[in-house]
C-alpha cells in the first residue's frame, strides 16, 4: 500500500492536458485512491447539506461535481479491467464494484439531499433556469427518483444490497467470458486441416502457436480474428463444428459458467424494479429511453421481424441448393452457413470477400477515418509521443480543427488474454466541466483486429472496416461535444440514440467515394478497383434477412430476459430456446446458449436496451439519404449534424434534437428500404 503523497492517482496528473499517467500506476494504487477520494467526496457532499437554502449553484452544480475524483478513478480502473488486466486487477472488481456501489447509495439514497433538489425543480421556473442548467436539473430530479430517493427507509436498505450484489455479479459475468474465451485451444498439426483458409489467416494461427512454445503447429482461437475466417473458409467440417460449438456453448456449464449469474442479475434487477414502482426492468429501463415502454420495442422489433424472417428463410433455401449442388445433400447446420454463404456469394457475384483484405491495410483505414472527419467537421488528428498509454500496442493523437484543441484520441486494435473480445469506445475524461474549467475529452477506441503477422501489415477484412468506422462515430460524439455539464455531455444521451453517430458513420464505407479516400492496396498502393466496389454494393444486401433476424433475435431475448417474472425461470437454456424460437429458421443446436456470454446485456449497459442497434439503425438510414442527396461531404448537411446531434449530447430530448437535424421526424421505412427488405 502506497501513502496519499505517493499515489499517482491521487495526484494532479501532470502529463499534457492532465493525461492518465498509465506509466505510474500499479492494481495496488486503486483501493487506497478510491478510499481517500471517497472520503473526500463524503466531505463535499455533507457541505452541500449544510447549505440553508437550496440554489442551482450550491446544489444541483455542486453534486454534478461532487465526485470529480472518484469518478476519474474508478474510470480508469474500469476502462483497464476490459482492455488491460492482469488476473489481479481483474479479481479486484470484487472489492472495488461494491465500494463504489455503497458511495453512490450514500449519495442517491440521502432524503436531506433529495428535498433540496426538489426545492431546486420544484422553483426551476421562479429561479428563470433554461438551457443546460435546466436540463440538468430535470435529470438529476429524475435520477434520485427513479434510484431510490423516494423509498422507506426500509426499503432504501434493500435497494442498497441490491445494487451491492448487482455490482459484484456483472464484473464476474465479464470476467467469466474472456476466461472462457481464453481458454479454449484448437490445436491443428496436420496443414491439410487448414484447407480452404486464406494465407493471413494461416500465418496468424502459426504465430499463435508459436508465442505458446509450439512452432510447427497452428493454433485456432475464439478471439475473433481468428474465429470467424475458420468459420468461413475453413474446409474441414469437423473442425469447424468443434469451433462453432465451443463459441456457442462459451460459459454454459464448465469452470466459467454464467447460468447461476444469470438467474441472480434478472431476478435483482426485476426486484430492484418493482420496489421503485415499475412492473419489470424494462418498465425501469425504457421510462429514460426514446421507445418510453416495453410494448412499443416489442412492436417495432416484431414489424421487422416478419420481413426479416421470410427474408431470412430465402435465404437459408439459397443456401441449402447450392450445398446440394456441390454436395448432393443440403442439410445446413450453423456451422455450415457462413462457409457455403461465402461459396455462393463467390459464385454470385465473382466476389470473395478476402480480395478486399490487401486493400484494407489498417494504417490506410485509419488515415480514411481521420480524412472523412477532416471532410465533414474539419478536424485533423496529429499523431503524438509522449502520452503513458497502459500498452504498447496503444496509440495517441491530439485532434484539433480551425478553433484550436478539441482532445485527446487513444486507439488500441490488437487482441490479447487481458482484453475482453469485442469493439468499443469510451472516455478516460469527459468533456465539460471540471472545477471551474470546462475540459475538452480524452476518448479512446478499442477493438480486436487481424494483428500484423511476419510477412503482412495488420490487413483488415470488411466487417473490420465497419467496425473501425463504427467505433470512430462513437468517438466524434465525444470527441465534437460542446456542452457545459459533464453528465449532459458527450455520449451521454439516450441509449437508443446513442447509435445514430457510430452506425451513420459505417455507410461512408460502404460508398466509392469514401472507399477512394482509404482503399488502396498494401504493396502496389493501387485504389479499391471500381469493379470489387461495384461487387461490395451488389452484395450488401446478399443474406441480409439472415442478418437483420440475427439482430432482431438478441433484441427480442434481452426484452423476454427483463420483462419476464424471473421466478419463473429455471433453465437459462429452456428460456432462451422459447424467447427465440419465432426468430429461428434453423433447429437450436443443444447446450448452446446465446445468454451465457451476452455480455452486453448482463455485464454492460445495454440491459432492455439492445434493440437500440436496429432502432438507430432507423435514424442512421434516414439520416444518410439526406447525405446521400446533398453530396456525401456536404458541408452544410455535416454541419448540421454536427451542431443538432454530435455536439449537443444530451442537452435535449433526442427526438427534438433528429427533427432539428433532418426537418421531420425519421422515416421508419427507411431501414427496410436500405436492406432490400421492401
Amino acid at each position: 500500500m502506497t501513502n496519499s503523497a505517493q499515489n499517482p492517482l491521487l495526484q494532479k496528473f501532470a502529463n499534457k492536458d492532465e493525461a492518465v499517467p498509465f506509466d505510474l500506476i500499479k492494481t495496488e494504487h486503486f483501493m487506497p485512491a478510491l478510499h481517500v477520494a471517497i472520503d473526500e467526496a463524503k466531505a463535499n457532499f455533507s457541505q452541500i447539506k449544510k447549505n440553508q437554502e437550496a440554489t442551482f449553484e450550491n446544489t444541483i452544480l455542486a453534486l454534478e461535481q461532487v465526485s470529480e475524483k472518484v469518478d476519474t478513478i474508478s474510470g480508469v480502473y474500469f476502462n483497464l479491467f476490459s482492455a488491460e488486466a492482469s488476473e489481479a486487477h481483474q479479481a479486484l472488481a470484487q472489492e472495488i464494484s461494491p465500494l463504489l456501489s455503497n458511495f453512490s447509495s450514500d449519495i442517491s439514497l440521502d432524503g436531506e439531499i433529495f428535498q433540496k433538489i426538489k426545492f431546486v425543480f420544484d422553483h426551476r421556473k421562479d429561479l428563470k433556469l433554461s438551457g443546460e442548467e435546466l436540463s440538468l436539473t430535470e435529470k438529476m430530479f429524475k435520477d434520485f427518483s427513479r434510484n431510490g430517493a423516494l423509498l422507506s427507509e426500509t426499503d432504501k436498505q434493500k435497494l442498497r444490497q441490491i445494487d451491492q450484489d448487482l455490482s459484484v455479479l456483472s464484473p464476474k459475468f465479464s470476467e467469466n467470458v474472456l476466461k472462457a474465451t481464453n481458454a479454449f485451444e484448437l490445436w491443428i498439426d496436420r496443414k491439410e486441416d487448414l484447407a480452404g483458409l486464406p494465407d493471413g489467416a494461416i500465418e496468424a494461427a502459426a504465430i499463435s502457436a508459436e508465442q505458446k512454445g509450439q512452432k510447427g503447429k497452428w493454433l485456432i482461437t475464439l478471439n475473433a480474428p481468428s474465429l470467424i475466417p475458420f468459420l468461413t473458409y475453413a474446409s474441414n467440417r469437423t473442425l469447424r463444428e468443434k469451433l462453432w460449438k465451443a463459441n456457442a456453448s462459451k460459459c454454459f456449464g464448465g469452470l466459467f459458467d454464467n447460468q447461476e449469474i444469470i438467474l441472480k442479475i434478472v431476478k435483482l434487477k426485476y426486484d430492484r424494479a418493482q420496489l421503485l414502482g415499475y412492473k419489470n426492468y424494462a418498465d425501469y429501463v425504457l421510462q429514460e429511453r426514446m421507445a418510453e415502454k416495453p410494448e412499443t420495442v416489442f412492436n417495432f422489433l416484431n414489424k421487422i421481424l416478419t420481413p426479416s424472417k421470410m427474408a431470412a428463410e430465402k435465404d437459408l433455401a439459397e443456401v441449402r441448393g447450392f450445398k446440394k449442388q456441390i454436395d448432393g445433400e443440403d442439410e445446413i447446420k450453423p456451422w455450415d452457413f457462413a462457409y457455403y454463404s461465402e461459396k455462393l456469394k463467390e459464385q454470385k457475384y465473382s466476389f470473395n470477400a478476402e480480395e478486399l483484405r490487401p486493400y484494407f491495410k489498417l494504417e490506410n483505414v485509419i488515415e480514411g477515418v481521420f480524412e472523412h472527419a477532416k471532410r465533414l467537421y474539419g478536424l485533423t488528428f496529429q499523431p503524438v509521443s509522449g502520452y503513458p498509454t497502459y500498452h504498447p500496442d496503444v496509440k495517441t493523437f491530439e485532434v484539433t480543427d480551425q478553433d484550436g484543441y478539441v482532445g485527446l484520441f487513444y486507439m488500441d486494435f490488437f487482441p490479447r488474454e487481458t482484453k475482453k473480445g469485442g469493439a468499443w469506445m469510451t472516455s478516460f475524461r469527459e468533456q465539460g466541466l471540471w472545477g471551474s474549467v470546462v475540459k475538452r475529452p480524452h476518448v479512446s477506441i478499442v477493438c480486436n483486429f487481424t494483428k500484423p503477422t511476419d510477412t503482412k501489415p495488420s490487413l483488415l477484412d470488411y466487417n473490420e472496416v465497419t467496425t473501425l468506422f463504427h467505433e470512430f462515430g462513437h468517438a466524434l460524439h465525444g470527441l465534437l461535444s460542446k456542452c457545459k455539464y459533464k453528465s449532459l455531455a458527450g455520449t451521454n444521451v439516450y441509449w437508443d440514440f446513442v447509435e445514430l453517430p457510430s452506425q451513420i458513420m459505417e455507410n461512408w464505407a460502404k460508398e466509392k467515394e469514401g472507399l477512394d479516400l482509404f482503399a488502396k492496396h498494401f504493396e502496389t498502393n493501387d485504389l479499391l478497383p471500381a469493379e470489387l466496389i461495384s461487387k461490395i454494393k451488389k452484395a450488401e444486401n446478399f443474406q441480409s434477412g439472415f442478418t437483420s433476424l440475427r439482430q432482431v433475435s438478441f433484441g427480442l431475448l434481452d426484452m423476454n430476459w427483463y420483462t419476464t417474472d424471473p421466478n419463473s425461470i429455471t433453465s437459462v437454456e429452456a428460456f432462451e430456446e422459447k424467447a427465440t424460437a419465432n426468430t429461428r429458421v434453423m433447429p437450436k443446436e443443444p447446450n448452446t446458449t446465446q445468454s451465457c456470454s451476452f455480455s452486453h446485456i448482463f455485464a454492460g449497459g445495454y440491459g432492455a436496451g439492445y434493440y437500440s442497434y436496429k432502432w438507430a439503425e432507423v435514424l442512421d438510414a434516414d439520416a444518410f439519404e439526406y447525405f446521400k442527396e446533398q453530396g456525401l461531404f456536404n458541408s452544410q448537411v455535416a454541419t448540421q449534424f454536427k451542431n443538432s446531434i454530435l455536439s449537443r449530447g444530451g442537452t435535449d430530448h433526442p427526438m427534438k434534437l433528429y427533427v432539428e437535424f433532418r426537418g421531420r421526424e425519421p422515416d421508419a421505412n427507411s431501414l427496410l428500404r436500405r436492406d432490400g427488405l421492401i
